[in-house]
């Protein structure tokens, strides 16, 4: 290896070091990963003279985040412990451990794939919790671990100090259902329980670390009174029966006995409900770890044997293609075993299917019914292909027209999506619905997700039989009251009469904030404004040209494409007849402008309690001001709401004043002097 190849290769580990212990996210299996460490190692081993401090092999991984919680100096360094691969490195660690010192046992446990957390005890009560940060600094998360029911708040000891160590990890059926819930709402997927459960424990708000519901399992003592100090396998034992959940462990005596503990570990994965990444191999008399120290990122007296990854060859036999809520297509590959005919068996858990993520993938990967593939898991719950074995006969490509309601898909620009842009779609219907319900656009209130969900699937009874199929039969609920009622979709009397007097009062709502809900791609409040200055009724909007609208400011072409796209189909014209018919606001209030704000530069962020942030720009702008996106200097008034981030502490270090929505309608009546 050059040393120019090696600076690369430093610079690749750090990447995935900074993916892995600071972002909670990876790129690369754990064994990918390790395998570029003992690239790295041999190198090093070869040319000491080219170790850096900054160099993987003498760091620990992870940063102190800030934002998750205040910085703790550890009183006990969380340091790693020193990976082997083989048995023969296993071997040769126990004979030397045990020429120094004939009468060594050891304690061989089960590696969970977690996160890892000390906790300080105070005469049993405790302190506090910590996660590892960079081995010497990490983060205050004491909240958080409380909302972990293994994590007790009290010991049934009056010992002045004890600090213990542990690995904080989700269960494979808690992360599976996390994943199902991100699925249903077409969200990111987490990758792994790991992963899940160090952003979990990450969490600012504990209400979310105990919904997600962590566990725990105890595997040292970090520091404490002497009794806690001479023996590992002691320890564990007197920590379980205090009740604490300790990792699996089993003593060995021999290099024999230790061999054949990993083993037994091993075969454990496929019963498992957690995840496991090796085995640890512990001096069990403490006193004699501290004469085989194994640097500055290594703990003294361990090493953990990580197992090889599991891995099958599986045969594509069908390729599902469906439509997301959101209109985007999924597509997920169906397989079987090409040595037992059924499903493959990984990690405990029999996988028959997998995600083929988007065309780009399935055409890189070579995915086509009847070809062969790599599977695996390697610690992740997640099964994914991992290499072409043979190719089929043809690559799968995605169909050209929407499977669900038959109209030509799209691709969006830059990216490996397909997308259904017909937001009359019945795929994504439900969805669409409650976005139009929401409080950006029509804001019913009351009708929310879950109950625009129940009236898109069942099927209401009285003269005639009726469910949501279109923005328009909201406005046709109230038709349909008495049955509403005795079915009780929208609960009791009271609450469905409460419903259906926000969708009447939502007639008045501004038209932009109809055209905002019509789903057209692209336009959101903001641009609807600018339409809507320009087309003042939306009747009229409908018949505008391409060129017209590409006349307007701030739109573009593919902008003005999408509207005229949209407006195109007969069955929106007709919706909009309806829209009119039914009693909707669908042209503008004449307003009189002001010059209220003139000459003042404002800078809008966070989430406001009383309007969007679009409609506070144009407030600002009605009113003769100025709105931009940054603070700078030339900023006079931070409009501020929740959430604002750095643009409040950019404001707040630069002296610029800071307003609240009061704040900026007293501006506006002049009721306040400005600054």
């Amino acid at each position: 290896m050059t040393f120019e190849t090696y600076q690369e290769l430093i610079d690749q580990i750090n990447y995935h070091m900074d993916l892995y212990y600071n972002q909670d996210k990876t790129e690369i299996s754990d064994y990918e990963y390790d395998q570029l460490m003992q690239q790295l190692k041999a190198a090093e081993a070869e040319h000491p003279d080219w170790v850096r401090p900054d160099s993987p092999s003498q760091k620990i991984g992870g940063t102190t985040k800030r934002e998750a919680g205040v910085k703790v100096e550890h009183n006990v360094p969380m340091l790693s412990i020193e990976d082997v691969f083989d048995f023969q490195s296993v071997i040769d660690w126990v004979k030397k451990v045990q020429e120094m010192h004939p009468d060594a046992i050891f304690s061989v446990e089960q590696k969970i794939d977690g996160l890892s957390m000390t906790l300080r005890y105070r005469k049993g009560r405790l302190e506090l919790a910590e996660t590892r940060g960079d081995g010497h600094i990490g983060e205050d998360v004491t909240q958080n671990a409380r909302a972990i029911p293994q994590v007790p708040d009290k010991l049934p000891i009056t010992d002045p100090y004890l600090e213990l160590r542990g690995e904080v990890y989700m269960t494979r059926d808690r992360f599976e259902a996390y994943n199902a819930r991100q699925e249903k709402d077409e969200k990111p997927l987490a990758a792994n329980p790991r992963n899940l459960a160090a952003g979990t424990l990450r969490q600012l708000d504990p209400g979310i670390t105990a919904k997600r519901g962590l566990a725990l399992f105890i595997f040292n003592v970090q520091d404490g009174e002497p009794h806690f100090m001479r023996s590992q396998l002691d320890n564990l034992d007197r920590l379980s029966a205090m009740g604490l959940p300790v990792t699996y462990h089993k003593r060995a005596d021999n290099a024999k006995e230790v061999i054949a503990a990993i083993e037994e570990i091993g075969k454990m994965r496929d019963q498992l409900g957690y995840d496991i990444d090796g085995a640890v191999v512990k001096i069990d008399q403490i006193a004699y770890r501290k004469d085989f120290p194994a640097g500055a990122k290594y703990s003294a007296g361990h090493i953990a044997y990580k197992y090889p990854p599991e891995e099958r060859v599986v045969e594509m036999d069908q390729i599902l293609v469906d439509v997301g809520r959101t209109g985007k297509l999924t597509f997920t590959g169906q397989f079987h075993d090409v040595k037992t005919g059924g499903p493959a068996r990984l990690c405990g858990t029999s996988v028959s299917r997998a995600t083929l993520h988007n065309q780009d993938y399935i055409r890189q990967m070579k995915i086509g019914i009847g070809g062969h593939y790599k599977l695996f898991k390697s610690g992740e719950i997640i099964p994914k292909l991992n290499g072409c074995v043979k190719e089929p006969k043809a690559v799968f490509k995605a169909p050209q027209f929407c499977p669900v309601c038959g109209e030509e898909l799209e691709q969006e620009e830059g990216t490996a999506d397909i997308r259904c842009v017909n937001p009359s779609c019945p795929a994504q219907i439900s969805r669409t619905i409650a976005y139009f319900a929401g409080r950006s656009c029509m804001d019913i209130a009351g009708l929310g997700q879950t109950l625009v969900d129940a009236l898109c699937q069942e099927k209401i009874t009285g003269s005639e039989t009726f469910y949501l199929t279109s923005y328009v039969d909201i406005y046709r609920l109230r038709e349909h009251r008495d049955s509403l009622i005795s079915r009780g979709i929208l609960g009791k009397e009271k609450n469905t009469d409460k419903i259906l007097a926000a969708i009447e009062d939502s007639k008045s709502q501004r038209p932009t904030r109809l055209l905002a809900g019509l789903g057209i791609r692209n336009v959101g409040l903001s641009t609807a404004a600018a339409l809507m200055a320009v087309y003042p009724d939306l009747m009229d909007l409908m018949h505008a040209g391409f060129e017209d609208l590409q006349g307007i400011p701030d739109i573009g072409e593919k902008t003005a494409a999408d509207i005229v796209h949209f407006f195109a189909h007969e069955d929106k014209r007709r919706m909009m007849a309806d829209f009119r018919a039914l009693g909707l606001t669908m042209r503008m209030p004449e307003e009189e402008k002001t010059e209220a704000l003139a000459g003042l530069t404002i800078v809008v962020t966070g989430k406001l309690p009383g309007m969007e942030r679009s409609e506070a720009k144009a407030l600002i702008e009605k009113n003769g001001g100025k709105c931009t996106g940054s603070v700078s200097g030339k900023t006079d008034y931070l409009l501020a709401g929740e959430a604002a981030g750095s643009k409040l502490d950019k404001a707040k270090s630069l002296g610029i004043p800071v307003i609240d929505e009061e704040g900026l309608k007293a501006l506006i009546e002049g009721k306040f002097k400005r600054e």
